[in-house]
């Protein structure tokens, strides 16, 4: 086997107590919300261990540097960190990190790769949601629906104690009167207060101290100073034409190589598909390379041409009857 092949070293760690959550279900009302009893009655069932993992030695990293050129930056402080930790007892630790910059460059594939460079899991938080009131943090079992948040689910549901979460556009979370819907985070961001997070449903404590946190946002002057002094900044750039080449044949390979019928297509685009799919933005890329590969398969071919490759922007048309 290679020396430079990093296996992950796994470990456990208990994100909850689960005598606690027995007594809290054991002091539930005959009326009390029946979701809420059927949440604690599954965090028993489960159990409150979860991996957590960390590369044996420092992962090979070539690839996601050429695949996200405009990542560098923030790519070689993350290999900095885990060279702190892979000759150690410690556990993953990175920063919180911010990754600004247009729409579409790339920074939820981003975190995607991140998660799969660690080996573990994955959590993603849209805050442009019209529930971002309560997605971080859930909402009271008070309230008719209310459910735990993203987070608290994350954890529960999940296999790992240290998952990468992804709160993708901060800078989009639309304040209510009484809610501040980034409020959560100024503890879930803090080492001390994130090993016992309360959710507003499940309203037992959870260890969210692992969590690698990565959140996205266009526009920095709309997120609260006190947060930013929480995370570590980084200004991403547009990839330029031949970077967004490069962006197109990872997220072409990454779903090619996430489907059965993947196998039957060839492992990179034609150039002439290439340099079609270079033209767009990423998240326009991603939609793209989908439908491109449906159309390929209509017409009988196991290779996309440029002809399969439509441009979402020109596709848009307003909806009426």
């Amino acid at each position: 086997m290679s020396s430079n092949v990093a296996i992950p070293v796994a470990g456990f760690k208990d994100v909850y107590d689960v005598s606690g959550v027995e007594k809290a279900l054991q002091e539930l009302s005959p009326a009390a919300n029946e979701a809420l009893r059927a949440l604690y009655e599954k965090m028993v069932r489960l159990g409150g261990q979860r991996f957590t993992v960390k590369p044996s030695a420092l992962p090979p990293m070539q690839d996601l540097f050429e695949d996200l050129p405009n990542f560098t930056e923030v790519l070689e402080d993350i290999r900095k960190q885990l060279a702190l930790c892979v000759d150690s007892a410690d556990s993953v630790e990175l920063p919180p990190m911010l990754l600004l910059g247009e729409p579409g460059i790339g920074k939820t594939f981003f975190a995607r790769r991140v998660s799969r460079l660690l080996g573990t899991g994955f959590g993603f938080v849209p805050m442009s949601s019209l529930t971002a009131g309560w997605i971080l943090s859930g909402a009271s079992s008070q309230w008719r629906n209310a459910k735990p948040g993203k987070v608290f689910d994350t954890f529960l549901n999940g296999e790992y104690a240290n998952p990468v979460i992804a709160v993708d556009e901060l800078d989009k979370a639309s304040a209510e009167s009484q809610y501040d819907p980034l409020g959560a985070l100024y503890e879930l961001l803090e080492a001390d207060t994130a090993t016992r997070f309360v959710d507003e449903f499940a309203e037992v404590p959870i260890d969210t101290s692992g969590a690698v946190w990565i959140a996205t946002a266009n526009d920095a002057s709309r997120i609260p100073e006190p947060l930013l002094d929480r995370l570590n900044v980084y200004e991403i750039e547009p990839p330029g034409e031949e970077g967004s080449a490069r962006i197109a044949s990872a997220i072409y390979r990454e779903i090619r190589n996430a489907h059965d019928w993947g196998r039957r297509l060839p492992h990179a685009p034609s150039q002439a598909a290439l340099e079609k799919l270079a033209a767009l933005s990423l998240r326009e890329m991603r939609r793209a390379i989908q439908s491109a590969f449906g159309n390929a398969k209509l017409a009988g071919r196991d290779q996309i041409e440029p002809a399969d490759i439509q441009d979402p922007r020109g596709k848009r048309q307003r909806i009426g009857f």
